[in-house]
């Protein structure tokens, strides 16, 4: 197949099919002990608390028919919930793994970046990994030397080039790796959220060198993130996964929005007993069940009236020194205000909290929230034990005496208080 219209990806109805819980426990050993356990009808030992045991031997659609093509130049973001299809279509178009139907052509050398230290050797050191990443991508020792004292100067790692990796933080790992996969001769860059593991400034420096990579170079650049303001810092266009489907290819701006709304809750009552965590989230003894405002519509809050609302949180063990954090963030996820309970004690079992928020400084606008349960420290740190995102809401002014009409787009989404006139002299 030859290449057409410059493009460097090509994905056409693609699906990949995978049977939960027959295999790939990690080892033989786990393997055999889920097998044995399903035999006998008990609980397979090695899922997750909570797994939906019936779900053990289905099959499951990672991807479902999923179809697009990709430039040369262009920065095109992915983005999805959990479970959406991200990490495994990254897997497929990196022949790590193949897919169950459809077709993948890539015109171009790939360089990778799907988690932390993959294609690298712990045994190696810094430098020896250097040049086996450039010699799978196909490049001579002398191409290589040539790039070396700039991957070097890139990532930071320093004197420690020679040092086996094994030895290397989450963090120097990541900075090596993108340093790697950004400098080698590649047509195509393929990044998933690793570089959250890196530090303010290397994030920076690392969006700014794949901007530069698609804009300058003209390499083309697929990038997975939860991060919408990367997202829409870095790409020039967005794919939007939803249960191994593509919803949307386009504008970053409205594919963003379209993820955010797939993931808001609706309505004054959510339940949130079969609710997927992030992955990040493995702390298992707090879990917030439900939340049930008091308002019989929330798309039309008044500004002026405290929100009351109703949690319920499950424990499976009592805890003290427990905080709650509500979120409010705007329509494209980025963090507005958030207010704080400190010193919840939790029993076991079930806990009913009643609570009021004073929503008075935001503007008329529609924003976005998220919920997070948290352990405070004894040295002011803390540890989140569980989040989920809130219901969406409407926040409007009705004030009969209100003559100017708040534009939030243009004016903001805080409504400070009113100016207080000290003088007027003329």
């Amino acid at each position: 197949m030859q290449q057409q219209n410059d493009i460097m990806i090509r994905v056409r109805n693609v699906k990949k099919k995978y049977k939960i819980g027959q295999i790939g426990g990690g080892t033989l050993r786990g393997d055999l002990q889920s097998w044995w356990a399903r035999k006998r009808g008990k609980e397979d030992p090695n899922t997750l608390i909570g797994t939906d045991q019936r779900l053990i031997g289905t099959t499951f659609m990672a991807l479902n028919g999923v179809s697009f093509d990709v430039r040369k130049g262009e920065a095109v973001g992915i983005i999805g919930s959990n479970g959406a299809g991200k990490s495994t279509l990254l897997k497929l178009l990196t022949h790590v793994t193949a897919p169950t139907e459809g077709d993948i052509d890539l015109y171009g050398r790939v360089a990778s970046m799907l988690e932390v230290g993959t294609g690298f050797h712990p045994e190696m050191t810094g430098r020896e990994n250097v040049y086996l990443n450039g010699a799978i991508l196909g490049m001579t020792r002398a191409e290589i030397d040539a790039k070396m004292k700039e991957i070097i100067e890139f990532s930071e790692v320093g004197d420690f080039i020679d040092t086996p990796v094994k030895r290397y933080s989450s963090g120097m790992y990541v900075k090596l790796a993108f340093s790697v996969a950004a400098h080698l001769d590649s047509e195509i860059m393929i990044m998933d959220e690793v570089l959250a593991v890196g530090d303010m400034k290397f994030q920076k420096k690392c969006l700014t060198k794949m901007r530069q990579a698609a804009t300058r170079d003209g390499k083309t650049v697929l990038y997975v993130s939860h991060n919408m303001a990367t997202i829409r810092d870095l790409c020039d266009r967005c794919i939007v996964l939803d249960q191994g489907r593509v919803i949307f290819d386009g504008d970053v701006d409205t594919g963003i929005a379209m993820y955010l709304a797939t993931k808001a809750q609706s309505g004054n009552f959510v339940d949130y007993t079969s609710y997927q965590r992030e992955s990040w989230c493995r702390c298992d003894n707090l879990r917030i069940q439900n939340v049930r405002f008091d308002a019989d519509s929330i798309e039309t809050l008044e500004r002026t009236v405290p929100v009351g609302l109703q949690m319920e949180i499950h424990a499976r063990q009592a805890a003290e020194n427990i905080g709650l954090r509500f979120e409010i963030r705007d329509e494209v996820g980025a963090p507005l205000a958030t207010s704080c309970l400190y010193g919840l004690h939790m029993q076991e079992g079930e806990n009913h909290l009643r609570l009021a928020y004073d929503l008075k400084m935001l503007s008329p606008a529609q924003y976005n929230t998220y919920f997070t349960l948290f352990t405070v420290g004894d040295a002011g740190g803390h540890n989140d034990e569980d989040c989920v995102p809130g219901p969406r809401f409407g926040i409007v002014d009705t004030f009969a005496d209100k003559r100017v009409e708040w534009n939030a787009r243009h004016w903001g989404l805080i409504q400070l208080p009113d100016a207080q006139l000290l003088s007027n002299a003329t």
